[in-house]
């Protein structure tokens, strides 16, 4: 069975589930989430998508994210994901939601209520190369720095997050 989304409407009650391909040909707003990974020296720990990722592949972006399965919590989905794309788990904290639409590649779009948690982890990472290709720790003057020369290696909501709410990731 096709992975399923989370329908959702804008303040994020559950209004249905739909195919996730079809959620985001079709531009149906639906719960995700981003975490971010910070160590001791507080920088970023950025994952690089796969390239068979069915958008977005190939570029640099937070340390995870995802969507809750139907039924799933979003803390509970986090978890899950941080642990099947990075191999190790931590503590996490929500920060803050936003909504937000953009036109990817292949003709789809994300129309995502994304639910931000952030974590603080210094340990071993076993990078799961069928999620991401790459990863590297970076401060957040330099990840500035790269995304305004090059914003086209960087995935659309992790350059939303970092020009909108950095503060707020941050805090």
């Amino acid at each position: 069975m096709e992975d399923q989304v989370v329908l959702v409407d804008t303040q994020d009650k559950e209004i249905g589930k739909m195919a996730k391909l079809e959620a985001h040909q079709l531009a149906k707003l639906h719960r995700a989430f981003s975490v971010f990974i910070f160590n001791k020296k507080n920088e970023l720990l950025l994952q690089q998508r796969a390239r068979n990722k069915y958008h977005s592949a190939l570029l640099w972006t937070n340390t995870c994210c995802s969507h809750p399965k139907p039924g799933e919590k979003t803390m509970d989905a986090a978890h899950r994901r941080l642990q099947e794309e990075m191999g190790f788990d931590c503590e996490l904290t929500e920060k803050f939601d936003f909504i937000y639409k953009t036109k990817l590649d292949n003709e789809l779009f994300e129309n995502e209520l994304d639910h931000v948690f952030t974590g603080q982890y210094d340990g071993e990472i076993k990078i799961n190369l069928e999620e991401a290709n790459d990863l590297k720790w970076i401060s957040m003057k330099e990840l500035k720095k790269e995304i305004d020369s090059s914003p086209e290696d960087f995935t659309v909501w992790l350059k939303i997050i970092i020009a909108q709410h950095l503060n707020k990731l941050l805090s």
